[in-house]
């Protein structure tokens, strides 16, 4: 097998666990694949999804752990999100 097709069979594998996920929430995933880390107004805006769609699709991706959020350390208010697979 070479090297090519051994990477790309470990980045299918990598988004096996959104693979029946709505395309919102592997929109999201791809998103933040890109980004790093994003609140979820941040995404809303990358995304030109409505908030809600946004918040759906990230509860989907924490069901398959895909995504971890923690607290903003600007604003204690917010979450910031991070793709985890």
């Amino acid at each position: 097998m070479s090297t090519v097709t051994s990477a790309t069979a470990e980045e299918s594998g990598r988004w096996e666990p959104v693979e029946d996920l709505p395309p919102s929430a592997k929109l999201v995933a791809k998103v933040l694949d890109y980004e790093e880390t994003l609140t979820q107004s941040q995404l809303a805006e990358e995304t030109l999804l409505p908030p809600r769609t946004v918040r759906y699709a990230l509860s989907r991706l924490e069901a398959v752990d895909a995504v971890e959020s923690r607290f903003s350390f600007s604003d204690a208010r917010k979450r910031v999100y991070r793709l985890a697979i």
